[in-house]
């Protein structure tokens, strides 16, 4: 019985092919648009390390004074150097990483010709870093607790730097020369890329892996140059920013906890630490630690952009007025079918079975529909990858968007024929006739 609705669906479209065509296009212009915009949407606001987010927290600590917000009020997501080192070293979490964002420069290898220094975007961090965010290695390992107590001059490369300097080679035992001091390279990262950048939004929401990674120790040792966000107060001038007794906040602290137990434990910790830091003074403020994990951060630092999420809203409304002109195009084409109905009912065909010719014909149309709003869909995310913006280049159209595509289009060409359907298996035969 499909088959022979099939049939007469594009029998109906060859004898309408304007109001066919309009019905398609309104169709195929709400989906493109919609799903542009939800691709943009899920891009940015997907899950950057899935099956660990939930257990990644993130550590704040409240150690600003206390005329620089009201007491209570959300801390900052930056320790200072000291509180950063002093978590690390008592260790009430299996894994944690204190971490920020440097640029060195680095001189490659000789190779006969001359070499030209280059600049590249470093992340200074400590050992646990590697297991907690489940970097993938392609040749070596990631250093670790010791090479973090000696300051080691060692190195991890990212697969696009090892590529670059290396030419892919398993570059593992090799000396590179940064900043005037030569690095051990212990490891080389396979193609890795968390979207967004959540372990350290202020280097760049959407950017690249940073091509070096360096022990905290050693990179604060020979005085690398840092980069990101830096909140100093009080007489900050008598010791540097970068030293352990600063008071600066610039540090990203991350834990890894498995459980709620766990994480009640170690917030009841940093509330002890707090404490502690207000009895001695360095806290002017009353214990207020907080721990987020990863998705629950992102939201914190609303890291979907506002404009992105009124998108979305408008794309899917403008599906809604697009549907809104199908139901009037179908509608218009069931008035003008009415003789024909008349003939079939009076032949003997059921009600249902004119519900069931008319909802596969609207089905039939959102499946024309869909193939051409996935082109436009296509085309929008084309556009919006071409954009200036650093978030444009991690928009795509992967497997779910294209079955979403489909089945949003087919549902809708399906819901918008409900009332043309309806409508047509209430005609009358009797009065059909008459009129003929």
């Amino acid at each position: 019985m499909l088959t022979y609705y099939l049939d007469l669906a594009l029998r109906s479209f060859r004898s309408a092919r304007g109001l066919t065509t309009l019905m398609v296009i309104a169709i195929a212009m709400g989906i493109g648009a919609s799903m542009t915009t939800l691709a943009t949407f899920r891009a940015l606001a997907a899950d950057p390390i899935p099956g660990r987010s939930a257990t990644l927290m993130r550590v704040q600590l409240d150690a600003t004074p206390r005329g620089n917000r009201a007491e209570g009020t959300e801390p900052e997501d930056l320790l200072t150097r000291l509180d950063a080192e002093t978590l690390l070293h008592e260790r009430h979490a299996p894994r944690q990483a204190m971490m920020t964002g440097g640029d060195v420069t680095l001189e490659p290898p000789a190779t006969g010709g001359q070499v030209h220094p280059i600049d590249v975007t470093a992340r200074f961090t400590s050992a646990d870093f590697f297991p907690m965010f489940a970097t993938p290695f392609a040749h070596g390992a990631p250093w670790g607790a010791a090479e973090d107590a000696a300051a080691a001059p060692v190195v991890v490369l990212s697969d696009e730097l090892n590529g670059q300097v290396f030419g892919g080679a398993d570059s593992v035992g090799r000396v590179l020369r940064v900043d005037d001091v030569d690095y051990r390279v212990v490891g080389v990262l396979a193609p890795w890329q968390p979207v967004p950048y959540f372990f350290d939004l202020g280097v760049g929401r959407f950017r690249r892996t940073e091509g070096l990674f360096v022990p905290f120790s050693t990179a604060m040792q020979h005085k690398l140059g840092m980069n990101g966000s830096m909140h100093c107060w009080g007489n900050e001038s008598v010791v540097h920013p970068l030293d352990a007794g600063a008071p600066c906040s610039w540090i990203q602290y991350w834990v890894e906890l498995a459980s709620p137990a766990d994480r009640a434990g170690f917030l009841g910790y940093l509330e002890s630490y707090s404490a502690r830091q207000h009895a001695a003074g360095r806290f002017e403020r009353a214990p207020n630690p907080r721990l987020r994990d990863v998705m629950a951060f992102l939201s914190f630092k609303q890291i979907v952009p506002e404009d992105v999420r009124l998108q979305v809203w408008l794309a899917f409304g403008f599906l809604a007025v697009c549907l809104l002109n199908t139901v009037g195009l179908l509608l218009a084409k069931c008035l003008r079918r009415s003789p024909e109905i008349g003939v079939r009912r009076a032949l003997g065909a059921p009600r249902r079975q004119i519900f069931a010719q008319f909802l596969v014909e609207a089905g039939t149309v959102g499946l024309a529909g869909g193939i051409l709003g996935l082109g436009l869909a296509a085309a929008g995310v084309w556009i919006v990858r071409s954009g200036a913006s650093a978030r444009a280049q991690w928009v795509h159209l992967d497997a779910a968007t294209l079955a979403l595509t489909f089945a949003v289009a087919i549902a809708a060409s399906l819901a918008a024929g409900i009332l043309p359907a309806w409508r047509a298996c209430q005609v009358s035969p009797a009065s059909q006739l008459k009129s003929a």
